[in-house]
């Protein structure tokens, strides 16, 4: 349930930033009321966008059973932790330049009265953000059942008030509170999230014998902290976090943060941000 408040809240908060920048760009030019309901429409298929996909995996996922869900679900989980780092890296390679490239794109539309094109950039913008969202809720859970998804939908609320009550709150332009603080600290949780999908992923794999576990287990920490237990779930969900972890685990969860932090200190990730 936590995963899921957080995946909402972040995401939801992102598009929120995207909608703004477009949304304050138009209402700055000299007759933006037809720009705007072009806008508004753009927003309304890039939900329905994010809506059907959530559809359709659903979907996928009743038709299948056995080996064949198993994959389904496996491949999922690793896609969502891929796509998960490449968002962070690409918010910090781009994050700079992120309100004028919108800006532009806008700017050619409005110049050439190209609204279909207008509604065409914040759809893409805004099913980015939910197509993204549905693939990682996917990966931590969005395939359960009876009072588990009630719970799921429970939480998606909670966390869609958040994102617009944090939007809120960095549109004041506190420095306490800024948009740098806030992008600095969903990204780390965001890798640790993806981290512990990735290692979800290889546990399944490793339980089915797809992978070799080498030694298992390499330790026991159950005595200091059980990963099955209320407080040793909500970390082990957030951050991979084995009580009894084999070896080929461990060698892959360091491989990933060897090379997230590879790449995060590589030259032009830079993690400023222009926003509204």
């Amino acid at each position: 349930m936590s995963s899921t408040v957080f995946i909402v809240w972040r995401e939801s908060v992102e598009a929120m930033l995207v909608i703004g920048i477009l949304y304050s760009w138009l209402k700055n030019q000299g007759n933006p009321g037809l720009g705007l309901r072009f806008l508004w429409g753009g927003v309304g298929a890039g939900v329905g966008l994010a809506l059907v996909l959530a559809f359709i995996m659903l979907e996928v996922q009743n038709e299948l059973a056995g080996e064949a869900l198993e994959y389904f679900q496996i491949g999922i989980m690793l896609v969502a932790a891929v796509l998960i780092t490449q968002m962070v890296l690409w918010m910090r390679k781009h994050g700079r330049g992120l309100k004028q490239e919108l800006e532009s794109g806008m700017q050619k539309a409005y110049a050439q009265a190209n609204w279909w094109g207008m509604a065409s950039l914040a759809a893409i913008a805004v099913g980015r953000e939910g197509a993204e969202t549905v693939i990682f809720l996917y990966g931590a859970g969005l395939a359960q059942s009876g009072s588990a998804q009630l719970q799921f939908f429970a939480a998606a609320g909670i966390g869609f008030g958040l994102a617009f009550l944090t939007f809120w709150l960095l549109s004041q332009g506190s420095q306490l509170f800024s948009w740098k603080t806030f992008f600095r600290f969903s990204e780390i949780l965001l890798l640790l999230l993806a981290s512990a999908l990735l290692v979800d992923g290889v546990d399944r794999m490793i339980g089915m014998g797809w992978l070799p576990p080498l030694i298992d287990p390499v330790w026991d920490s159950t005595f200091l902290l059980d990963d099955s237990s209320r407080i040793g779930g909500l970390i082990a969900a957030f951050t991979g976090y084995r009580a009894n972890p084999a070896l080929t685990l461990l060698l892959i969860y360091a491989a990933y943060w060897g090379l997230v932090t590879f790449l995060l200190r590589s030259p032009g990730r830079s993690p400023r941000l222009q926003t509204v």
